[in-house]
């Protein structure tokens, strides 16, 4: 059974940073991983994803202040986000597909909020 927890939301002040953890378990991480927000009112995006292949996508908005990373030995994926906007606060969710490619994610966590205030 795949079961994803995620930790590290919080309140943050704008230009402020936080790391996002998630531990897999019953999931290989050698798989594709990758988060997903959702801001009020709006839509789910992708934030980021890894592939098997190490491959890695940044939504524009995130470039050059996210960082996906992963520790296989730990099975734990990360998500390193710097100078936060206020219009990035939202409830984010991490994921997998269930193979090396980011294609469908069919794997969940429950989420943890962010808040940045500005």
């Amino acid at each position: 059974q795949v079961r994803l927890v995620e930790s590290g939301g919080g309140s943050v002040q704008a230009a402020g940073s936080l790391r996002l953890s998630c531990v897999s378990s019953g999931y290989s991480i050698r798989n594709c991983v990758g988060w997903f927000r959702q801001a009020p009112g709006k839509e789910s995006e992708r934030v980021a994803s890894l592939t098997g292949y190490g491959d890695t996508y940044y939504a524009d908005s995130v470039k050059g202040r996210f960082t996906i990373s992963k520790a296989e030995a730990k099975n734990t994926f990360y998500l390193q986000m710097n100078s936060l906007k206020p219009e990035e606060t939202g409830m984010y969710y991490c994921g997998g597909t269930g193979s090396w490619a980011c294609g469908n994610f069919i794997y969940w966590g429950q989420g943890t909020q962010v808040t940045v205030s500005s």
